[in-house]
């Protein structure tokens, strides 16, 4: 479902980029580092879209890929053994014993 209403809310979304888009044809004057052009807006606007588009896709696959990788991190350690966390909470209890003998000691 949440699939579904993403797919909609992006038609929606692009329906109304192209229609602003069709709406201003007019040519403007862009400004790049080294030089000037003119160029019609429904071509800036589209543009701009695409760029923000590959950008924030580019984003978002970095995320999945760093979850990803997270997931296998926690695969791995859910697949080693219970010994190394039976050691630490042994550990654990020596040490609670350690102090509580210290504390007998010094009432």
């Amino acid at each position: 479902m949440r699939g579904q209403w993403g797919l909609i809310l992006g038609l929606i979304a692009a329906i109304i980029i192209s229609i602003f888009a069709i709406i201003n044809v007019d040519a403007v004057r862009v400004n790049y580092l080294f030089g000037v052009a003119e160029w019609p807006l429904i071509l800036v606007i589209l543009g701009s879209v695409l760029m923000g588009a590959i950008i924030a896709g580019a984003l978002g696959m970095v995320r999945f890929y760093q979850l990803k990788a997270e997931i296998r991190r926690l695969k791995m350690v859910k697949d080693k053994p219970d010994v190394e966390i039976k050691e630490t909470a042994s550990e654990r209890e020596e040490k609670e014993n350690k102090e509580i003998e210290k504390n007998e000691i010094n009432n």
